[in-house]
């Protein structure tokens, strides 16, 4: 059992309060998963040719800065960053594979929790509040975000196992459910060069959507062969750079509650999630349908 949770601003006008909005959200789903909560946010967008990664170490004292002057020594690129607690987001003009490459020999220890033009991915143990404080969620400013509150169910709790997971370009994804033919779709698709770092259902899920995407797929297209390919129960919560979207599979065993409104559209595993947003008592409410993809998204960048 786990808690979905989502926030999409319709108005840039709106974006200076995506945290403050978001964080009563992320922690209202706290009974539905005490052990560890993450999130991931869209905004601060680097422009063309740069790329934006959230890098996650274990403990808040690793020495960042120290990495950093090595990494710009290596790469010759300019580059701009800042610490976040256990976290730094790092803004470089380079090569994505050949940053990758750097922070592989650099800091072999320091994971990379999402990679692309917009998307942070910050997450770890603990409860939800403990999580939202760590980071300064409250604080935070963006078009749209993600998150998801974890009672582990099928793996260990640990900061790598927590949601959101982040297989491609500014996409992201949190899962509610289990999937049944995760090992068997994991070989197949690191046949097909997607790479996996933990043994967690859900980062299968984020990169058979990558896979798909990376065939041409349409995001609508990749979701309809998913209610294909994955055996099990699910709902999706999805994030791109333009947007995000939800759906569940064709049982629709696990809750979900969708809220809009002309300022947002939210979205949550209960409804008392949504409780907090202002106008949520003349928001249309309802379920999301069975097998039915819903997606929001502003004009592509």
């Amino acid at each position: 059992m786990c808690g979905i949770v989502g926030l999409y601003l319709k108005k840039t006008e709106l974006e200076s309060q995506l945290g403050k909005l978001f964080e009563p959200m992320l922690q209202a789903m706290t009974d539905r998963g005490p052990d560890s909560a993450g999130f991931a946010i869209y905004g601060d967008e680097v422009a063309d040719g740069w790329v934006k990664l959230t890098l996650q170490a274990s403990d808040a004292g690793y020495p960042w800065a120290e990495l950093m002057g090595a990494l710009e020594a290596r790469l010759g690129c300019s580059l701009d960053w800042f610490q976040n607690a256990s976290a730094a987001v790092l803004k470089i003009h380079c090569d994505e594979a050949a940053v990758r490459e750097a922070l592989a020999e650099l800091a072999p220890a320091v994971r990379i929790m999402s990679a692309g033009q917009s998307i942070e991915i910050l997450k770890g143990m603990g409860l939800p509040q403990e999580i939202s404080q760590r980071f300064g969620l409250a604080g935070m400013k963006g078009s749209h975000i993600i998150g998801h509150t974890r009672m582990a169910t099928e793996s260990a709790v640990t900061m790598e196992g927590s949601h959101p997971f982040s297989t491609g370009a500014d996409l992201c994804l949190v899962h509610n459910g289990s999937l049944s033919n995760h090992f068997r779709l994991r070989q197949e698709l690191k046949r097909q060069g997607i790479a996996f770092e933990t043994d967690n259902d859900s980062e299968v899920a984020a990169g058979y959507l990558t896979w798909r995407l990376r065939q041409g797929d349409s995001l609508a297209q990749a979701l309809d062969g998913a209610l294909n390919d994955l055996d099990g129960f699910f709902t999706f919560a999805i994030g791109t750079r333009n947007g995000f979207a939800v759906i569940r599979d064709p049982i629709a065993c696990k809750p979900a509650v969708l809220a809009e409104t002309d300022d947002y559209v939210a979205m949550a595993s209960e409804y008392q999630a949504l409780a907090s947003l202002p106008g949520i008592d003349k928001a249309r409410v309802w379920e999301p349908e069975p097998a039915t993809l819903y997606v929001w998204e502003r004009e592509s960048a």
